[in-house]
């Protein structure tokens, strides 16, 4: 996965690599769907939800530029593998989840493998988690309309929101960075996200 999916691409960090390498991508899927732990594709989770693929995952890692004096916040829990590799970069990682039965699942594989410097909340991830607030990253890992503006809002100075943003069938993995004079964003290529359901972006899923 290393050398295919990622050093053969545009993966370049040594410390997103090495997380990469380190946490075990078979331990965050479903048992029958093990073997293809690695493949280079999402796979789906359970709740209409997916692990995104290796490439994505490490992608949105290294555009998030996560320091081991971080706080970071992660939209969207899901199985938890994308939060594990975010907490072996970051000081702290504070994740949201909308569906409690996917938090808890992702809270005992994150405690099985000994990841402890992670919050996991239930909730509205369009909404953040202001109590933790300001990030120095926050990576999203559904697809929004727009920025959440409430994720702009709990963004720090120098930090990066990672989003994918554009409608419901294809987005723009998008990157933007909060300046001392206003937002700067710039754009990673095309990708495909499940909706953030929220009155913040595509409505809640009732």
């Amino acid at each position: 996965m290393l050398r295919r999916h990622l050093a053969a691409r545009d993966i370049s960090d040594r410390r997103v690599l090495a997380a990469m390498a380190a946490i075990p991508r078979e331990q965050f899927v479903p048992e029958h769907l093990r073997e293809r732990a690695y493949d280079d594709g999402p796979l789906p989770i359970g709740y209409d939800q997916t692990i995104s693929q290796p490439y994505i995952v490490a992608l949105m890692t290294q555009a998030a530029r996560v320091t081991r004096r971080s706080v970071v916040l992660d939209v969207g829990t899901g199985s938890g593998y994308q939060t594990a590799i975010l907490a072996k970069l970051a000081k702290h990682v504070w994740s949201v989840e909308r569906l409690a039965s996917l938090s808890e699942q992702a809270a005992a594989r994150l405690c099985r493998l000994g990841i402890d410097n992670v919050t996991l909340v239930v909730g509205d991830g369009a909404r953040g988690c202001p109590e933790a607030a300001p990030y120095d990253a926050i990576v999203v890992a559904a697809a929004a309309p727009s920025a959440p503006r409430p994720l702009l809002d709990q963004l720090d100075e120098g930090g990066r929101l990672v989003v994918p943003i554009g409608d419901r069938a294809l987005q723009d993995l998008t990157i933007i960075e909060r300046t001392a004079g206003g937002f700067r964003t710039t754009r990673a290529g095309a990708c495909r996200f499940v909706p953030l359901l929220s009155d913040e972006a595509f409505g809640t899923p009732f």
